[in-house]
């Protein structure tokens, strides 16, 4: 694919912005480790996307599969060891190809991939990719690249709306002195809340495309995560909350394809009628 073409896609906005961060944290992080990481994670999941699709008869999303080698790549710490950063990553792929709708996967495979590993693996996360390492000013080049692909895949209300319950439920728990939400109120918990929002939430296949749905998927994925913080702390809260409000996109499309057939089914039993 060409950088025009590249360019022309919301997936090449999110190609490119990875991409970037990733030099920019290596260089920040000053060791190639975590580029060496991506390689494998991308790498990994190409090849199981790839097997899949030739066993499957499917068409490959290439362009989706690096990016989310990559997020993963990025979000784990990068002494994680190769072979657990491989291992997520093909978790991930197999996650989109098994919990599928009308052949678009149901849950965000990166966030599916990350949530699975913590418990399979035991990983750690530092978000490194997203700055959590480095000065916090580096948070102005998430903003940047968040608002370009937010704009590309049309997700500012979803977007805002998940910021702005995350956020502010985050402090209202700190004021009260609720598990430990002050901390998440600080580099890098920010970093990952702004990544995350910019660019797993936004995935098109797998969050709503209609505004009133996107404002919902938005404060239900905000919500529900911060309960868990509040209560369980940890590592998992992004991801549980991303994959709740892509259970209810999914039912949103299964039930706008149910109401579709019933409509079809309608139409030609008039036809018949009238034919006779």
């Amino acid at each position: 694919m060409t950088a025009n073409k590249l360019l022309k896609t919301p997936k090449g906005y999110v190609t490119i912005a990875m991409v970037a961060y990733l030099v920019i944290a290596s260089i920040g992080s000053k060791t190639i480790m975590g580029m060496i990481n991506s390689f494998i994670a991308v790498s990994a999941a190409l090849v199981v996307d790839f097997l899949i699709c030739v066993m499957t008869n499917r068409k490959s999303s290439r362009d989706g599969t690096v990016i989310t080698g990559l997020i993963i790549s990025m979000i784990l710490s990068f002494t994680t060891p190769r072979i657990i950063v491989a291992g997520t990553a093909v978790i991930a792929i197999l996650s989109k190809h098994l919990f599928v709708f009308k052949k678009k996967p149901i849950f965000n495979p990166a966030a599916f991939g990350l949530l699975v590993s913590i418990f399979i693996f035991h990983t750690g996360q530092s978000w490194w990719g997203a700055f959590g390492d480095l000065p916090w000013w580096m948070i102005l080049l998430l903003l940047i690249g968040g608002f370009m692909v937010t704009e590309r895949v049309n997700k500012f209300p979803q977007v805002f709306t998940f910021l702005g319950t995350f956020f502010v439920l985050l402090f209202l728990m700190g004021i009260f002195h609720i598990g430990s939400a002050a901390d998440a109120l600080r580099p890098p918990f920010i970093n990952a809340a702004l990544f995350f929002g910019f660019f797993m939430l936004t995935d098109p296949p797998t969050s709503p495309a209609k505004y009133k749905d996107q404002v919902m998927f938005g404060l239900l994925s905000a919500v529900s995560g911060t309960i868990i913080y509040g209560i369980f702390g940890g590592l998992t809260y992004l991801f549980i909350g991303l994959l709740i409000g892509n259970l209810y996109s999914y039912r949103n499309k299964r039930s706008t394809s149910k109401a579709a057939t019933l409509k079809q089914q309608r139409v030609k039993a008039s036809q018949r009628v009238l034919s006779k």
